[in-house]
């Protein structure tokens, strides 16, 4: 599983009615940190597909969701449950922090 890339107008299906916790990854491709912390979520995608969703938002090209929640600085991570923003983290944090707010969300990941 891999982030899915959402724009201004598919926000709303993707995020707001998605059942699943979302976590929403606000970037831009000029932004260096942004390209830090891509590879982290890529591999939490990896970690807690079926449970986690992961989306992208390039701030550069939907602006009215960016502005609409307030996004100044990015990366932003939101994560929304049931529709709702429930926490945040902005710039490029460590794995384990990310780890820790969606193990709290959503559980840890069990392994077999």
């Amino acid at each position: 599983m891999h982030p899915i890339e959402v724009s201004d107008t598919s926000f709303q299906r993707e995020v707001l009615e998605s059942p699943q916790l979302t976590v929403v990854d606000f970037w831009a491709p000029w932004c260096g940190p942004c390209r830090i912390i891509a590879p982290v979520v890529e591999q939490l995608a990896q970690e807690y597909a079926g449970r986690v969703k992961f989306v992208k938002v390039n701030t550069d090209e939907n602006f009215a969701t960016a502005s609409s929640y307030g996004i100044s600085g990015i990366p932003t991570l939101l994560f929304f449950k049931d529709g709702k923003p429930v926490d945040s983290v902005v710039g490029a944090v460590p794995k384990s922090i990310l780890k820790e707010k969606l193990d709290k969300l959503a559980g840890p990941v069990r392994s077999n």
